[in-house]
């Protein structure tokens, strides 16, 4: 079950890391508004996001176009959150683009794609909006998967949400050549 903390000012982003270090286990973000969010992942969701993160690590490992990140990263947003994807990628020229300083801690840029799986705690409005804050940050592709209830959402700027009810789920043009195969999770 996810734990909200409203403290009386908002921790700062090397507090916050300093708190996720001394607390493995536990997956830490930074609301907008300064609320904290503690997350452990269970079992099985643990498993569906390795599978998700495998095959975009397959993929990106081919064409070599960026940097895959799992869910212990942390991104810095514009709109002052910490989020923490359950798999995330970002273009090589934008990870470049970065200090040494900047890629160590929390990266100050939204991914270029980022993947939430559902797990039996998370309610699925609040995945929704979690997608539409990356969004909204930048991200210019949002993967959505539900085991549960058996549906992928991907979410693009200036778009609505696109369901899907597939096994696969082509990825293109944001991630050419990638279809994340649903069955396995």
């Amino acid at each position: 079950m996810a734990v909200t903390i409203r403290q009386a000012r908002p921790l700062t982003d090397g507090e916050l890391l300093d708190l996720s270090q001394r607390n493995p286990g536990y997956q830490m973000e930074r609301a907008r508004d300064g609320r904290l969010i503690v997350t452990p992942t269970g079992g099985r969701s643990g498993a569906r996001s390795a599978e998700v993160l495998a095959q975009l690590h397959h993929w990106n490992r081919r064409l070599d176009l960026g940097v895959a990140f799992d869910s212990s990263t942390g991104f810095s947003l514009p709109d002052g959150s910490i989020l923490s994807p359950d798999a995330a990628w970002i273009d090589a020229e934008r990870w470049n683009s970065l200090s040494r300083q900047e890629q160590e801690a929390y990266p100050p840029l939204c991914p270029d794609a980022v993947f939430e799986v559902r797990s039996k705690t998370d309610a699925v409005e609040y995945l929704r909006a979690k997608m539409q804050a990356y969004i909204e940050n930048g991200a210019r592709l949002g993967v959505l998967v539900d085991p549960y209830d058996r549906f992928v959402e991907v979410y693009r700027p200036d778009r609505t949400p696109e369901r899907v009810d597939a096994a696969q789920v082509a990825l293109d043009p944001e991630l050419p050549g990638l279809t994340l195969d649903v069955s396995r999770l």
